[in-house]
């Protein structure tokens, strides 16, 4: 049996706001208050982001022709902005095949800029597919501790209960005591079906095995399994996930059929090597990133997009339930760039 890693404590992620307690028999809840629309969130979330993209961009071009040491300054504004070095490549000879030797102002370029980077993220503008079909569909939640995984399966898990579905929640990062609790007190809240582990430390596969052998029994649409991500001993992480894929192929050898790894957008171009760690462990198939409402690096996700092209489901930018929201490429480029 495995024993925890020693180190700093994790912090936990805050738990999302609850759900509005049930209306008496007969009576028609009251609607929550609107808070604006979510392109109205997904902008002021990604405030910090665009001040840094916007505020190196404004004065670069004020009236000046699109020349060779203009290009080289946007490029390098680009690449300052965490949109990585290949997206801000392609960016910069997207300018010069439609606009060099041409006077151009600060909005036309950021207009420009919104369309190139919307061009880069379309083709992962994917929603996460739920196939109850499957009964239930096995969702893997993974990344490293503190990206936010607990708090995206409260999420979500809330947001398929919303749409009908059942829900169940496994709390496969045995270790974390505070995780297990998190996840309990949110899949009570929301009616989902929860799979705690039998004592600290629990075998995180034998766990999962029971869980999708109980979830399959009672024809559950969907199950959501937390993992540990303790990336400080990559090696003992990388065989517990293969081993929970091993261990669950066993009830469904078509399991898990999706694999999502989470991001904390303020760790920047880190982001970028979490990928490519997470790929060599298990098969990634989406990403979300969270927390960009906290942090001025959201052109990570343009860097994500342009290196592996894997799907970007959802992105949060609070800590409300529906602060998680299917990733828009047009909406996002367009918030990044401060544009309405």
């Amino acid at each position: 049996m495995q024993t925890p890693e020693t180190g700093p404590a994790e912090a936990v992620a805050p738990l999302p706001e609850a759900p509005p307690a049930p209306a008496p028999a007969g009576q028609e809840p009251e609607p929550a208050p609107a808070p604006g629309g979510w392109f109205s969130r997904l902008k002021a979330g990604l405030a910090r982001s665009t001040a840094k993209l916007t505020d190196s961009v404004t004065g670069l071009f004020t009236k000046r022709k699109l020349d060779d040491a203009a290009l080289e300054e946007l490029e390098e504004t680009l690449i300052a902005a965490d949109l990585g070095v290949a997206a801000a490549r392609r960016i910069v000879e997207g300018f010069r095949r439609t606009r060099f030797g041409k006077e151009v102002t600060d909005e036309e370029v950021k207009a420009t800029l919104a369309d190139e980077i919307a061009a880069i993220l379309a083709p992962v503008a994917q929603p996460l597919p739920i196939e109850p079909a499957r009964a239930p569909h096995v969702v893997l939640v993974v990344g490293v501790n503190g990206t936010g995984k607990t708090t995206t399966i409260a999420k979500l898990g809330k947001q398929y209960r919303d749409q009908g579905l059942s829900v169940g929640m496994v709390a496969g990062d045995t270790f974390r005591a505070a995780a297990v609790e998190q996840l309990q007190v949110w899949a009570e809240r929301t009616g989902a079906r929860f799979f705690p582990p039998a004592k600290p430390g629990a075998d995180a596969a034998g766990l999962a095995f029971d869980a999708l052998t109980t979830a399959r029994a009672e024809a559950l649409d969907v199950l959501l399994v937390d993992t540990a991500g303790r990336l400080h001993n990559k090696s003992a992480l990388m065989e517990e996930l293969r081993k929970v894929v091993r261990i669950i192929r066993r009830v469904d050898e078509g399991a898990p059929h999706s694999v999502l790894l989470v991001l904390d957008a303020t760790t920047g171009q880190n982001a970028v090597q979490q990928v490519k760690v997470f790929k060599e462990m298990v098969d990634v198939t989406g990403l979300a990133v969270t927390k960009l409402d906290g942090s001025a690096k959201g052109g990570v996700v343009v860097a994500l997009a342009q290196e592996y092209g894997l799907p970007v489901h959802v992105v949060g930018v609070g800590e409300k339930a529906e602060d998680l929201r299917p990733f828009a490429a047009r909406d996002f480029a367009r918030g990044l760039l401060g544009l309405d």
